[in-house]
């Protein structure tokens, strides 16, 4: 796990520690000390510490003229024993949408998997940015990890979308392909 970095390749466009509304703003990196894990599995360092023990998060881009932003997860989305929904919307989620950011796409290829307890706070998240037109992708999350949302019902406030090309885009372009198939319906 400690090689999986997170995406790199739109830096040039947007960093979240040197975006002074970002969570992250003035965080220094290590390429060399590994020090979090989920489990006792060493993963990359480039990931973000939100509070959890099995959930990482890197926000890829953002943009507060366009009110979106882009997360790439990493770990276990576990909300049964570690409430990760909880932490990463008190942590997060709220910072950002203080900062008027409606419309969230998560990457969620490195998640290995979902336990789900309480759907409340996806169902705040929602309800949030609802009214600002706003919504919630999960973009490549594992099969079995999209059945066990789906079991949760947790679709109800977040759309799943396949979309093995995503790293093709350019931030903004991939924003306005997942906003043109939220406002077509296809989710």
């Amino acid at each position: 796990m400690h090689t999986i970095e997170p995406y790199y390749n739109w830096r040039h466009l947007y960093t979240a520690e040197e975006d002074e509304l970002s969570p992250f703003y003035g965080r220094e990196y290590s390429e060399f000390e590994f020090s979090n894990t989920v489990y006792n599995y060493y993963i990359h360092p480039q990931w973000d510490d939100i509070d959890s023990r099995t959930l990482y998060i890197k926000i890829l881009f953002v943009d507060y003229d366009y009110n979106f932003a882009i997360i790439e997860l990493m770990g276990e989305w576990n909300d049964a024993i570690e409430n990760d929904i909880q932490t990463l919307k008190r942590n997060i989620i709220d910072q950002l949408i203080a900062r008027h950011i409606y419309k969230f796409i998560l990457i969620g290829e490195n998640i290995l998997n979902f336990h789900s307890d309480d759907d409340s706070y996806y169902e705040e998240w929602y309800e949030d940015i609802k009214e600002e037109g706003g919504w919630i992708v999960a973009i490549n999350i594992p099969d079995q990890t999209q059945h066990d949302f789906k079991k949760a019902r947790i679709t109800n406030y977040i759309s799943f979308i396949e979309d093995e090309k995503w790293r093709t885009f350019n931030p903004m372009h991939f924003f306005e392909k997942i906003d043109n198939e939220m406002i077509d319906g296809v989710s």
